[in-house]
């Protein structure tokens, strides 16, 4: 693994580094649990999500526009608050909500690979196919192969045309019937307003991957320009993506039929559609999208913790270990991802990951509003939309897992307790 080459990074290549994260988690991990949220409305639940990931995306834009870094999310915070509590905190719950974010794609990778076995006991060999995962993906970054960063573009292509046409043959097997267009009044009696909001907390996850973009800043080839274009196309691809594939498995099961298959729902689809070989062709874009998500996300928290290490935000211990930092953060990246891929289901993971990524998403908004609006010339209108946004959505997913679940809330609590106080007792050491 090498070091941050300035512009080592071409414009095309950073839009494949923001589609790459996004797709290989947001497709197949979570359409499923937005249509168990929202019934038929679900494929407009991703433009809604669009919509205001773009809004949020317009913070990181003008401060990136300004200050290019290889810091992103770090240096933002940093900017606006300071070498503080809060900076530190709110970097570690970003990097947490990555790693998340890899058990979220490891446990979708047992999901879908099963799909092709008969196995009886599928809660036994999803975690340990998740678990496989993370190990061959932890090699592979610990090699330092060069093929990765050449390969990444290429994989994301992949995934990207066949998605599309997964989606274009769903489509066509249908009729490409325009009736899945108007969700029917009577399949959507069961679904409150919160619901339709809290479903839209997760499709935000769905596209949280644009970050990586600000991450990579001063990689970047002309970064105060191809900065903000690459996370404005990451999100328009992206969101025509989900919406063709959310209509095309809207059209072909019925809203009963996806929840039950949640966790592997496009594989579900492709059934009717295209029979064997379909599910076939599916499962193989989902095991190529989760594994190269995978590979992608684990270098990218190494390097963000590695960088938090060398500002002095977050403690580090060698355990004996040789090398450099960022081995040692490979390790600890995997460590606690295979921890949450063996102890939680899709469900509680993505919630998780939603909650620590709305809170460190409005401590951005909010630190740009007060701090550095007028620095990097912002409207803030729009950041005040922005945080407004988020805090309306977590509010009401926090009530929907109040109501459902709430050992997810509790331990999202701890957690989150347990970095502010560790945060607060490492600054004011490290300060003295």
């Amino acid at each position: 693994m090498s070091d941050y080459i300035k512009n080592s990074l071409t414009l095309t290549g950073s839009v494949a580094l923001g589609t790459g994260v996004m797709i290989g988690a947001g497709i197949f991990a979570l359409l499923g649990q937005v249509a168990e949220l929202s019934g038929t409305w679900f494929p407009y639940i991703f433009i809604l999500g669009a919509i205001i990931s773009a809004f949020s995306a317009y913070s990181y834009i003008k401060v990136s526009n300004t200050y290019p870094s290889a810091g992103g999310i770090a240096m933002i915070l940093k900017k606006a608050y300071g070498k503080t509590t809060i900076t530190a905190s709110a970097s570690l719950l970003m990097a947490l909500s990555m790693v998340i974010n890899e058990s979220l794609v490891a446990r979708t990778f047992g999901s879908y690979t099963l799909q092709l076995f008969t196995v009886e006991n599928k809660t036994l060999w999803i975690p340990i196919l998740g678990v496989a995962l993370l190990i061959v993906a932890f090699i592979i970054n610990i090699s330092g192969n060069k093929l990765i960063g050449k390969s990444s573009q290429f994989m994301s292509f992949i995934k990207i045309v066949g998605i599309i046409i997964f989606a274009l043959g769903a489509l066509w097997v249908v009729g490409f019937s325009l009736d899945g267009l108007i969700p029917k009044t009577a399949d959507n009696v069961d679904y409150s307003t919160t619901s339709y909001i809290g479903a839209l907390a997760l499709s935000i996850l769905a596209y949280k991957g644009f970050t990586t973009i600000t991450n990579s800043g001063g990689e970047i080839t002309n970064p105060k320009k191809n900065v903000g274009r690459s996370i404005i196309i990451s999100l328009l691809i992206c969101t025509v993506v989900y919406f063709l594939v959310a209509f095309a498995v809207n059209s072909s099961l019925t809203i009963s039929e996806i929840i039950k298959a949640k966790d592997y729902s496009l594989a579900e689809a492709a059934k009717p559609a295209f029979g064997d070989f379909g599910l076939y062709f599916t499962v193989g874009i989902a095991i190529v999208a989760t594994i190269s998500g995978v590979i992608a996300s684990i270098f990218a928290v190494s390097r963000m913790t590695a960088m938090l290490t060398n500002m002095d935000l977050i403690p580090h211990s060698h355990f004996g270990m040789s090398g450099r930092i960022q081995k040692h953060m490979l390790v600890y990246t995997v460590v606690v991802a295979i921890i949450l891929t063996v102890f939680f289901d899709l469900s509680r993971i993505a919630s998780m990951g939603a909650i620590f990524y709305l809170v460190m998403d409005m401590i951005i908004h909010w630190g740009v509003y007060k701090h550095l609006r007028r620095e990097v010339n912002a409207n803030g209108i729009i950041i005040l939309s922005a945080l407004i946004l988020d805090f309306i959505v977590l509010s009401a997913f926090l009530w929907i897992k109040v109501k459902s679940d709430i050992l997810v809330l509790i331990v999202s609590a701890s957690v989150m307790l347990l970095v502010f106080m560790g945060e607060k007792w490492f600054i004011k050491r490290t300060k003295e």
